[in-house]
């Protein structure tokens, strides 16, 4: 059987070839009434009619498809989040999304961008699975390009969603004033990393604002893996008078702290409060006790670049210049924060 044509359908619905594309270009509203709509979704059903996606990106110079270029893909713990929320985003948009893996590697990066410049992909989004400050390739047009997790190494004119870690730092510390707390120790992560020294900012963000010393003694510095958290914390708690709670660096440095307690006698969380952040799969929620941590929002920050990246795409004009989106960082509580004992 010929497959039906929008002529059919227009015919059928008693309306003009123009009203149908009309419909199937999203461009109704305004145009025609919500009747005429319906009676031209219904003449479609009917017919069994799809518009041609191949003629119409063709008409429209887009392809229907955004390249995703990323660092490291397959050893982030994290890295289905982030590609699930732009592949969700693009989908409910009419696009695709076309994923590339670097590795990390210059050379490789620049073979994955030739190809899908190759492939003339509708814009491109540069995926980073740690935040951190990065030479953005050469060939992504900042017009036609979004940064998520990372931020350009220089002052440019590229887009970026990130995760407002400074914010998500003064979270972790609210959840434990609230409790009741005052005498609280930070395990943060290196310093010189971006998050890290953000986490830091926003902790004394929050004891600063509710008038609680930030003393040396209490902040730590150490890294990101458990052993490191281990060893910082017996530092922290090996002492007289230890603090009631503890921010940590992520979720695997709180993993060292808490047992750096057990083997100190310190119960959790009866004598010691504990805070993550990250909100890592197959961790916080296992621990015992389950782990009161801050999530990294990376479905949402592989959504929100995808839809900054199609609002330019759509409205044929570049992405906002420059513009850099912070996103929320939420705590999620669990059992691992209670009120002092002495409270």
């Amino acid at each position: 059987m010929k497959r039906p044509t929008a002529r059919d359908v227009a015919q059928l619905a008693g309306v003009s070839r123009a009203a149908v594309s009309f419909v199937f270009s999203g461009r109704a509203e305004g145009n025609l009434s919500a009747r005429t709509q319906q009676r031209i979704k219904e003449a479609a059903d009917t017919l069994g009619y799809r518009p041609d996606e191949v003629a119409r990106s063709l008409r429209a110079r887009r392809t229907g498809v955004i390249g995703m270029l990323s660092d490291s893909i397959a050893t982030s713990p994290f890295a289905g989040r982030m590609v699930l929320g732009a592949m969700e985003a693009a989908r409910a948009r009419g696009h695709q999304v076309l994923l590339m893996e670097s590795g990390s590697d210059s050379a490789a990066e620049a073979e994955a961008v030739a190809e899908l410049r190759a492939r003339r992909v509708d814009g491109f989004v540069y995926a980073a699975m740690e935040l951190n400050a990065t030479d953005v390739p050469e060939g992504l047009d900042p017009a036609r390009t979004v940064l998520a997790n990372c931020l350009p190494r220089k002052e440019s004119s590229y887009a970026a969603v990130v995760a407002d870690e400074r914010a998500g730092g003064r979270g972790a510390v609210d959840v434990l004033l609230a409790a009741g707390h005052r005498d609280i120790a930070l395990v943060g992560g290196p310093e010189g990393n971006i998050a890290a020294d953000d986490r830091a900012l926003g902790f004394a963000d929050g004891l600063r604002v509710a008038g609680v010393p930030v003393r040396a003694r209490r902040r730590l510095r150490a890294g990101w893996q458990i052993d490191e958290g281990y060893a910082a914390a017996l530092r922290l708690l090996d002492v007289t008078k230890p603090p009631t709670a503890v921010v940590c660096a992520n979720d695997r440095v709180a993993t060292g702290v808490l047992l750096a307690a057990a083997r100190l006698g310190i119960s959790v969380p009866e004598r010691l409060s504990v805070v993550g952040y990250d909100d890592q799969d197959q961790m916080a929620a296992h621990l015992v006790p389950a782990l009161t941590t801050v999530a990294l929002p990376h479905h949402a920050m592989g959504a929100a670049a995808v839809n900054t990246l199609l609002d330019a795409v759509e409205s044929g004009g570049p992405v906002p210049a420059g513009h850099v989106r912070r996103l929320e960082c939420p705590v999620v509580a669990r059992a691992s924060v209670v009120a002092p004992a002495d409270a």
